[in-house]
């Protein structure tokens, strides 16, 4: 039971960053979009958005397991 409440945890923190992280790469995005009056594709635009949305899933992961390590009783 605690491994499944530990991969549910891990999964939760990493949605969670991922749509963070899409949020910010989607506001990077957009303004790129809009500065580059047309130099710059939607498709650029939409790497930058999946970019954004791993890189904060990733940092949520990593965070998290830098928590659950440093939460962890020393014995």
């Amino acid at each position: 039971m605690a491994d499944i409440k530990e991969k549910l945890e891990k999964a939760t923190v990493t949605s969670l960053g991922a749509g963070v992280g899409g949020a910010s790469g989607a506001t990077v995005g957009v303004l790129e979009l809009a500065a580059a009056q047309g130099t710059v594709t939607s498709l650029s635009a939409g790497i930058v958005i999946g970019a954004g949305a791993l890189a904060g899933a990733v940092t949520f992961f990593l965070g998290y397991k830098a928590y659950r390590h440093f939460k962890k009783p020393k014995g």
